[in-house]
């Protein structure tokens, strides 16, 4: 019963995110609410695999998953309300239908890639299912990066040390996790270097393991610093990749990485990409008639 339920029974945690049902432990029994058919069926399979294996890990969940092809759209749950983290703190919820799939892609994926403009959630929800994973004890680190195209990621002639120079630029990231997180508890993840917050350019030569990293505004990376960056993924590590391609600060921006990995990397098992749009903004309501108008302005031209 231990290595099914999983540490801290992380792994029936995982399942009630999935199927966003709730699910008891009772000595050797699991039960489920009346009418879950779809969830018994999982439970028996990994039930089987538990007795094949000493230990099973969220990869062989998600795998169960994908074979049983028992994803939320089958099970006929709320599409808009899925929960991204659901912690004493705070409980953060979808709200549309794309930013549920964007959860779903995070709960079935090692990697996931959300497009969208400004306002959609890509990065707040991003950071609350890396919360959620750390909490649950699925990761051990949340790394937390971003390319300073500003400072031209060479931040040597800011005045300050490293933190004080990446600050200003890290801003929203900061907000969201104090939104997770108690204030206090977030500084002391973050002096202990358990939450790592650093430029893009800081990660070459790293291999990150039990880690969960998020790449925000990977619009304005070039091709090569989005595969460096793909490439620091380690054992039971998992990566976010969150940008908006109509807003590239790059001189050229057909070079950006975010625009050409779609192109590479789609088809790959493990790899989804999720798309937001006008409909998904969640900010003041002329945000999302702002967007509307300048993409037809831009189509107008």
């Amino acid at each position: 019963m231990p290595v099914f339920l999983g540490a801290n029974d992380c792994h029936l945690r995982f399942l009630e995110s999935h199927f966003n049902i709730t699910i008891i432990a009772k000595e050797a029994s699991v039960l489920v609410e009346k009418g879950a058919d779809y969830l018994v069926e999982v439970i028996m399979e990994l039930a089987g695999l538990c007795r094949d294996k000493e230990y099973i890990d969220q990869r062989d969940l998600e795998t169960v998953l994908r074979l049983h092809r028992v994803e939320n759209d089958e099970v006929q749950i709320d599409h808009s309300s899925l929960v991204a983290l659901d912690s004493p703190h705070i409980v953060v919820k979808t709200r549309t239908r794309n930013q549920a799939n964007y959860i779903r892609a995070l709960e079935n994926n090692e990697l996931v890639f959300s497009i969208g403009p400004a306002g959609t959630g890509k990065t707040f929800l991003a950071v609350a299912w890396a919360v959620s994973l750390f909490e649950r004890g699925v990761v051990n680190k949340i790394v937390l990066v971003k390319p300073v195209v500003e400072a031209g990621e060479k931040l040597g002639f800011l005045p300050g040390d490293i933190k004080e120079k990446v600050d200003p630029y890290f801003k929203p990231l900061y907000d969201a996790l104090l939104f997770m997180l108690p204030g206090e508890r977030a500084k002391k993840l973050i002096d202990q270097s358990t939450i790592e917050i650093a430029p893009l350019a800081y990660m070459r030569g790293r291999t990150l393991d039990y880690s969960i990293a998020i790449l925000d505004e990977a619009q304005n990376t070039t091709a090569m610093q989005m595969k460096m960056f793909l490439t620091r993924l380690g054992a039971h590590s998992r990566a976010v990749v969150t940008g908006d391609l109509t807003q590239v600060d790059l001189e050229d921006p057909e070079a950006s990485g975010l625009l050409k990995v779609q192109e590479i990397l789609r088809g790959i098992n493990g790899v989804e990409f999720v798309y937001l749009d006008s409909s998904d903004v969640v900010r003041h309501r002329l945000v999302s008639d702002i967007i509307k108008a300048y993409d037809s302005h831009k189509s107008k031209v």
